[in-house]
């Protein structure tokens, strides 16, 4: 089955594809079968425990078992359970699009409808393709409960911040696309253009930071301010609050925001630095960039707690190679650390097939995803193992697919996927009645 339509479906195609081979023999497989007079008599608690450590696509595949295992996504016992017992998957979720400010990729679901086709209304659906990287596997997640005339912003806890087209205030819907849940934010007090968002997804609270792009006219833009809302369990909550005024010369180009314990940081451009924002000090301020004058397409991301900055290092009077470089913030704020550089060999090959296009970076947990735009090449860069690859590509982009949705490009979101995200309901006290967003 392909992605779901509702929230009782299944969210995951059965038809993927992975670069990772089992050297597995029949003798061994015969081996390893599970004895059912055994196996048949566990308790039921043990199986949802053992149910609850499957990874999503697994899990939808064993709700095909028995009734039971269907339920079980709407069991407040195994959700529990699950909450407190599944391990974190560092997984990425991406999304095609055209241009830089528009992250949406809508798939034609008519069928190969011609010119001369007239009549039936056209349907279409967002898609997402969702990449594991310990098995170096993709899969393909629908987002059709999301209304036209939103783009995706933001990932955290699970959820994914999709924000509207429209210039004006800003409104925000949060899905967590395993179940198919939509949730509306309150829209945003000031009038924006395409302004960089921050989301951060606590156990018990949602934090989320909408910056630059201020409409001072209908036909201009500043990076003037920023808003924040906060809400949590303990009943406190900030909704759109202007925080404090943004550094002189700001520039978003990346739209990105990445959070790292208790701070939003951010690219700035011409010339390279990076916007810091503390949540609970409502403050903002600017960090230099390491060799700012020497990088090429640096980008910002999350690592095990750690802020890290990837870039290319080009300069033709500097006495080492061309190399593509990853930096760490210290604990002080202000000080970077090289930690990795990509062999000279293997960048050779990269910079041939990037062309001096520029490259995306995204990254969670050990993993580091580089993207080419325009192509289907990518290299994954596992920091726990020091292991470069190569990524097979994404089986559900064909080129035939380029001409008519305006490029190649993936953009990726740190993405860890849950069957569950109770923090949401924290905002029905808050949400309005839903409806239906045109772009």
């Amino acid at each position: 089955m392909e992605a779901f339509q509702h929230p009782i479906g299944l969210p995951f195609s059965y038809s993927f594809t992975t670069s990772t081979s089992s050297s597995a023999t029949p003798d061994t497989i015969s081996g390893l079968r599970m004895d059912t007079r055994i196996w048949s008599k566990l308790p039921q608690n043990l199986l949802d425990r053992v149910i609850a450590f499957l990874p999503p696509p697994a899990f939808f595949r064993a709700r095909c078992v028995c009734k039971r295992w269907y339920a079980l996504l709407f069991s407040n016992s195994f959700l529990e359970l699950y909450l407190q017992v599944t391990p974190r998957r560092h997984w990425f979720l991406f999304f095609k699009h055209k241009s830089l400010k528009s992250y949406i990729y809508r798939r034609d679901n008519s069928g190969g409808s011609s010119a001369g086709d007239g009549g039936g209304r056209q349907e279409t659906s967002c898609e997402g393709y969702l990449f594991d990287p310990n098995e170096v596997a993709w899969y393909r997640l629908s987002f059709s409960l999301v209304p036209s005339g939103f783009s995706p912003a933001s990932s955290s806890g699970g959820l994914i911040c999709w924000v509207s087209y429209e210039a004006g205030p800003k409104c925000m819907l949060l899905c967590n696309p395993i179940l198919g849940s939509l949730t509306q934010l309150p829209p945003t007090l000031r009038s924006r253009l395409f302004p960089s968002i921050g989301l951060a997804v606590g156990p018990s609270s949602i934090d989320v930071t909408v910056a630059g792009d201020d409409l001072i006219s209908p036909y201009a833009v500043k990076n003037l301010t920023a808003e924040s809302f906060h809400i949590d369990g303990g009943g406190f909550y900030s909704i759109w609050a202007t925080s404090s005024s943004l550094p002189r010369l700001c520039s978003f180009e990346s739209g990105r925001m990445v959070y790292v314990q208790g701070k939003f940081y951010s690219m700035n451009y011409s010339p390279f630095s990076i916007l810091a924002y503390d949540i609970a000090a409502n403050n903002w301020w600017k960090i230099q960039a390491p060799m700012r004058r020497f990088l090429r397409s640096p980008s910002l991301m999350e690592s095990n707690g750690k802020l890290l900055l990837v870039a290319a290092v080009e300069k033709s009077k500097l006495n080492v190679p061309k190399s593509l470089r990853l930096w760490g913030l210290q604990a002080c704020g202000t000080t970077w650390v090289e930690m990795e550089r990509m062999p000279q060999q293997l960048y050779l090959q990269f910079a041939d097939a990037e062309g001096g296009n520029g490259f995306h970076c995204v990254g969670h947990g050990d993993f580091i995803v580089i993207s080419i735009p325009g192509t289907n090449k990518a290299l994954l860069f596992d920091m726990c193992r020091k292991m470069w690859q190569w990524i097979p590509p994404c089986p559900y982009i064909h080129g035939d697919q380029e001409d008519d949705h305006g490029g190649g490009e993936l953009h990726g979101f740190a993405y860890e996927p849950r069957l569950a995200t109770p923090v949401t309901r924290l905002l029905d006290p808050l949400t309005l009645p839903f409806h239906t967003f045109t772009g």
